[in-house]
């Protein structure tokens, strides 16, 4: 055990639970911290034993408001973990979940390590974004059962919710926005959305014509919904970590990959914006752990700069300028 987190408090009984869920003769060796989480403490665990050594990954939630909502979120994953097991999307395998934290210091969830890492760097942001649109497809595509369907999305903001960045030059801008999404929700087809699709929550490995997807993490939010709204929050995130133009393209990278959105232009706004505006004044919640993760370039105005350029894209193109 590392002596950090060998030491820390809010750890014994979780430690005592990982046990035994390990194999015979199995015991674990360390657990490292892993940066880039936002609503969860995410720890790799080197564990060792007879048939030699591997690692698992150890999601926990902490945090007062995410332990309140723990059980729902750590058995949905738990459920939506076993049933992508056969399918090729490349999720990890679940190996217990502990959502009430009936033995753990707090709720957990117990998975298999991934391959890769998280890359956020402007360096081949263009080949990620196409292999990104491809696995949504992917995705997108899975024959699930009605009694497998996850939950129905649910909306991450709302018009009364939205704020504005405190310096914005463009008012009008924003309130324009805001009227899109008073709309009631256009009709759409549903489909089984991961609903967190980012850059932050898919591995890559590999350069050049090597560059691949090893992982797609963080399913806590699987949701049936419209494809749109994926499509949303990964343009979204893709225009604040590279700018308005990479969020801009990523819905013409979905289809050119097989995917399908919705033929109104005015319904495929209302998707935009609805994930857009939720991001709303500086997008300060996912750059938090962006940062952490090296991105110290992205300063609540930068982030706010390019929110707000991107929204006026959206209204410019979708027909609401």
């Amino acid at each position: 055990m590392t002596a950090t987190e060998g030491n820390e408090t809010g750890w014994t009984a979780t430690r005592a639970w990982v046990h035994r869920q390990l194999r015979d003769g199995e015991r674990m060796e360390s657990a490292e911290r892993l940066a880039g989480g936002w609503t969860s403490r995410m720890r790799r665990l080197r564990v060792t034993g007879p048939e030699g050594g591997r690692q698992l990954v150890l999601r926990s939630f902490v945090r007062p408001f995410y332990r309140r909502h723990a059980e729902g979120l750590l058995s949905r994953e738990a459920r939506i973990l076993t049933l992508l097991g056969p399918t090729a999307v490349p999720a990890a395998e679940l190996h217990a979940v502990d959502a009430t934290a009936e033995h753990c210091d707090h709720p957990s969830l117990l998975m298999s390590l991934l391959p890769g890492g998280v890359r956020l760097d402007d360096a081949e942001a263009g080949a990620r974004a196409w292999l990104l649109a491809r696995q949504l497809v992917r995705i997108h595509g899975l024959d699930v059962g009605e009694q497998d369907r996850p939950r129905a999305y649910q909306a991450w903001t709302a018009p009364e919710r939205v704020r504005p960045p405190e310096a914005t030059g463009r008012p009008d801008l924003w309130a324009r926005a805001v009227d899109v999404i008073r709309r009631d929700p256009p009709d759409h087809e549903g489909r089984f959305l991961h609903r967190d699709f980012h850059p932050g929550n898919v591995l890559f490995t590999g350069h050049g014509g090597h560059l691949r997807i090893t992982g797609v993490v963080d399913w806590v939010e699987t949701s049936w919904g419209p494809a749109d709204l994926d499509v949303a929050h990964c343009a979204t995130a893709l225009a604040l970590l590279h700018g308005p133009g990479a969020g801009m393209r990523f819905a013409d990278l979905y289809t050119a990959a097989g995917g399908h959105l919705s033929d109104s232009p005015g319904a495929h706004l209302y998707w935009r914006l609805l994930d857009a505006l939720a991001f709303a004044p500086d997008a300060e919640k996912v750059a938090v752990p962006w940062r952490e993760l090296g991105r110290t370039d992205l300063t609540p105005a930068t982030l706010a700069t390019r929110l707000e350029t991107y929204v006026a894209a959206l209204l410019a193109r979708y027909g609401e300028a």
